[in-house]
């Protein structure tokens, strides 16, 4: 009793360990009654019954794979494990490297920052917002500056005026302790 136990016990770990590790399930792996079955051409075979199933998989010379555990019933499709893994490691490898990578950028204004400085940090921005990017511009108010919040307000407001084709406000100028942020974004491209 001892025995049957134990190799139970051991056999639903090494399928939590699996499942866990992001393997899928595999022939005699798989612990389900009924399981939905698409055939390695992708046609649906309807609900059949796992040992069914497993004999499809044997005489065609192919594994039966556990694809989607949580539909009710199972889908399994029979396939080439291998040649199936390998398939999908190389398609998230494709989505990973069509994904674009959002960054933050900062830009430093200060409250008495000059008009032509502003405009270099202005062109500065455009180009990180033409990339892609998202811009944090910020002002770091100095001794008795903070008791003038307007001012950096004015600075803030006529930044954006230089970077309002290229970019959306996210997050609007706001005070925080002695810094104001305001965060840009690049505009929806059409």
């Amino acid at each position: 009793m001892g025995a049957i136990c134990t190799h139970f016990v051991w056999e639903k770990i090494t399928e939590v360990l699996t499942i866990a590790n992001n393997d899928l399930l595999i022939n005699e792996q798989i612990r389900e009654k009924e399981v939905r079955l698409i055939d390695d051409d992708g046609g649906q075979l309807g609900v059949v019954e796992l040992s069914v199933a497993l004999r499809m998989a044997d005489e065609k010379g192919l594994d039966l794979v556990l694809i989607v555990p949580q539909a009710n019933p199972p889908v399994c499709r029979l396939t080439d494990y291998s040649k199936f893994k390998f398939e999908k490691t190389k398609k998230e490898k494709e989505q990973r490297k069509a994904q674009k990578v959002v960054e933050m950028k900062e830009v430093r204004l200060s409250a008495t920052i000059d008009t032509h400085d502003l405009e270099v940090k202005s062109k500065a921005a455009i180009k990180f917002l033409q990339n892609g990017d998202k811009v944090k511009a910020s002002i770091r108010f100095r001794g008795r500056q903070i008791t003038h919040g307007e001012i950096g307000q004015k600075v803030m407001d006529s930044f954006f005026e230089l970077v309002n084709e290229y970019g959306v406000i996210d997050r609007p100028a706001k005070i925080e302790g002695r810094n104001m942020f305001m965060i840009l974004s690049p505009k929806p491209q059409k």
